[in-house]
């Protein structure tokens, strides 16, 4: 696809210095731009390369002003970087515009869809599963009975989506995802073995849930395993049976979250983050990458370490910690001294 700086400046509300008819086809860093190619200049650090830039159009703010000839044509923007992560979103969108229903596949006759359905090869779509309108679910899919799907939802090669899960609108999953597998529940039955319990319940994704690769949220045990509407996920995060996750709360990678754990809205949450079960997590809590939380936690605080203390007691904590062999070494002189005596 290739756009001319006009057509992006009246995308981006912006306006054009240059050549108003000059072709992009592709995105790059300013510092790597060559010929034919789209970038844009927000850190004030990266305004030398703005003069040797081979990038046919560069994104800037208004208030740029160049001191030597530019070879690029500029927008000007209120936010460069506002408007190129504009530009990256319709971009993407315009990339991802598949339509209709790949060869083989497998479409359940009571399975019901909307328009702008994509639907790739091999994939499965199970009985009386509902899509809405711009779904669009790529190869080596596998949608289990009774899943509810809301509009303009995609869904990535090789995700697996458990029965009776619901997607709302607007959601992203990505590829390796599994929706609804089994939570893990077990229960020791008297001779050495566990029985396992049954897991009747379902997953709920409200709307524009992101949901990283790799990720898996497992069913209830009953009841459901509930995502609220704004809620992202990176890659590789365990979230265990009867899990409840607040609005808009945005935790990384490789975090563990143990079964009928709530946590609230609004919440920041590092990357190999561990969280014990059957505890209440409150509103805008912030914790830091590789903390262990085992107890509830009070709306608005920050924590950190492994078990977790209250951020600024950690900081405090780990200036003592380092110093610790400077001490040991005081105290043994100390006991030296005492003893010479």
């Amino acid at each position: 696809m290739k756009f001319t700086a006009s057509q992006i400046a009246g995308i981006l509300e912006g306006e054009v210095e240059g050549n108003p008819e000059i072709t992009v086809h592709k995105l790059s860093k300013i510092e790597e731009g060559e010929d034919g190619s789209l970038t844009f200049l927000a850190n004030p650090k990266y305004t030398p390369y703005i003069y040797s830039t081979q990038a046919s159009i560069t994104i800037v703010n208004r208030s740029f002003k160049p001191e030597h000839v530019l070879k690029t044509t500029l927008i000007k923007v209120d936010d460069a970087y506002e408007s190129f992560s504009k530009l990256l979103e319709y971009y993407n969108q315009a990339k991802n515009i598949k339509t209709g229903i790949e060869n083989p596949v497998f479409l359940s006759e009571s399975a019901s869809y909307g328009t702008g359905l994509y639907l790739g090869a091999f994939s499965y779509v199970g009985e009386y599963v509902k899509m809405g309108n711009d779904v669009k679910i790529y190869p080596n899919v596998y949608i289990g009975d009774n899943v509810t799907i809301g509009n303009n939802v995609t869904v990535f090669a090789g995700a697996k989506i458990y029965s009776d899960t619901q997607i709302g609108n607007n959601c992203v999953i990505h590829s390796g995802v599994i929706l609804g597998a089994d939570g893990f529940g077990f229960v020791p039955n008297g001779s050495g073995e566990f029985s396992k319990v049954p897991q009747t319940g379902n997953v709920v994704l409200e709307d524009n849930v992101d949901v990283g690769a790799g990720t898996t949220i497992d069913r209830a045990t009953l009841g459901s395993t509930i995502l609220r509407k704004g809620v992202k996920l990176d890659n590789q995060i365990q979230i265990a049976h009867n899990v409840e996750i607040g609005e808009h709360t945005v935790i990384a990678a490789q975090t563990g979250i143990a079964g009928s754990t709530k946590i609230g809205k609004n919440c920041l949450i590092g990357g190999q983050v561990g969280i014990v079960g059957h505890i209440v997590i409150g509103d805008r809590v912030k914790i830091q990458a590789q903390s262990g939380i085992g107890r509830n936690i009070k709306d608005g605080e920050i924590l950190q370490g492994s078990p977790s203390l209250h951020y600024g007691d950690f900081n405090k904590s780990y200036v003592h910690f380092k110093n610790l062999p400077k001490l040991v070494n005081r105290l043994e002189e100390l006991e030296k001294n005492k003893t010479s005596e």
